[in-house]
């Protein structure tokens, strides 16, 4: 069975990749098998400037999933690219995504252009889900300019390096900020973030997380992501990477059939830090038992 995919000519020896904010830098992770068996790693969000992050609590479970409230705490970009990345190399020969987030365009432009110089970093995954500091505070992935304006003006100083844009579920047309995206110069697309939610705690009578709300993610959201993966890769011609509530190798599967041409695991990597080791190991009997030599041309 031939797991290979290709993104943006970067080849993933299998389309499995531990998401942004769930495995860390992937360093936390050696020892516990050998990450050389990943197709790629996500790396935890990076800011131009170290963040703290939210007061806890930041984190809410949920009957089939779970709310965080983590707030982009991280060292920064300077760490990211001195540290962080070199040394994850130092142990891993797949495809290294940084993901960046920014509260301004400059400070994306800062961070992705610093992202792009570090030869570690194989692609740029820029999140769109900040809060944009100013243009009065929603984030610039909820509309189609401003969303194709991080891309455009990311796009002018990442020069060879693969951009995808993380979008948001939050939105009333996923496809039109798609399009946006792709037109302003996107290699590919990362669909979804997670969905805005909110816990109570009745016996306190105030949200269980600090910030009142926070992002809602696990298998509850999967039926959403496989939605907007299908109707993305109907609407553009470039690669898009799923990701939302993946937690078994049919769900990679099936995330493929509606489009993706890789995929994330998130939150499921807190619950069971091994799972994506398992749904690799898994993944070629998937396969014989489907009928499939590879994972191309899956999307019906």
């Amino acid at each position: 069975m031939v797991t290979e995919v290709n993104v943006c000519g970067l080849k993933f020896r299998n389309p499995v990749i531990p998401a942004s904010g769930t495995f860390g830098f992937g360093t936390e992770m050696y020892g516990c098998y050998d990450l050389n068996i990943l197709g790629g790693i996500a790396l935890k969000g990076s800011t131009s400037e170290p963040r703290y992050g939210n007061e806890s609590p930041r984190i809410a479970e949920c009957p089939a999933g779970l709310i965080n409230s983590v707030g982009l705490q991280n060292p920064g970009i300077d760490a990211l690219v001195s540290t962080k990345a070199p040394a994850l190399r130092n142990i891993y020969n797949g495809v290294i995504i940084a993901n960046i987030s920014g509260f301004s365009i400059d400070a994306y432009v800062e961070s992705c252009a610093k992202a792009a110089a570090c030869p570690e970093i194989d692609l740029i995954e820029v999140n769109v889900s900040c809060p944009n500091v100013h243009g009065g505070g929603l984030a610039f992935g909820t509309s189609a300019a401003s969303a194709a304006e991080v891309t455009r003006e990311v796009r002018k100083v990442t020069g060879s390096k693969p951009v995808s844009v993380k979008l948001s579920p939050n939105v009333t047309d996923i496809v039109e900020i798609a399009r946006a995206c792709e037109d302003a110069g996107a290699d590919a697309l990362t669909l979804i973030n997670t969905v805005l939610g909110m816990r109570i705690d009745i016996a306190r009578r105030r949200s269980i997380v600090a910030a009142g709300y926070g992002g809602y993610s696990g298998p509850g959201i999967f039926p959403i992501a496989l939605r907007m993966v299908h109707q993305v890769t109907g609407a553009v011609k470039i690669p898009v990477i799923g990701c939302g509530g993946v937690s078994s190798a049919r769900d990679v599967v099936e995330m493929m059939m509606a489009g993706a041409a890789a995929v994330q695991v998130g939150s499921a990597n807190l619950r069971n830090p091994m799972v994506c080791k398992k749904i690799i190991d898994e993944l070629p009997a998937l396969m014989q038992e489907l009928g499939l030599e590879d994972l191309k041309g899956l999307r019906i």
